[in-house]
């Protein structure tokens, strides 16, 4: 039997939504062990005055296993 936690981070970049999940999956995986899945929660835009988008964001809750 095992069990998992959850945890809620969010990923910023100014290349695409991918890229921010991508960047914020690494950086769990550098911090967490046992990561098994994310679930992303939602995503955001920054708009700058021009119209033109400048940052991507993504809330995202990452699923891992506890260890013994």
């Amino acid at each position: 039997m095992s069990v998992a936690k959850v945890e809620e981070i969010s990923a910023v970049s100014t290349t695409s939504f991918d890229d921010a999940i991508k960047l914020g999956i690494a950086r769990a995986t550098k911090t967490l062990r046992g990561v098994k899945g994310a679930w992303i929660k939602e995503q955001y835009i920054r708009i700058d005055d021009s119209g033109k988008i400048t940052e991507y964001q993504v809330n995202m809750k990452v699923t891992f296993v506890l260890e013994d």
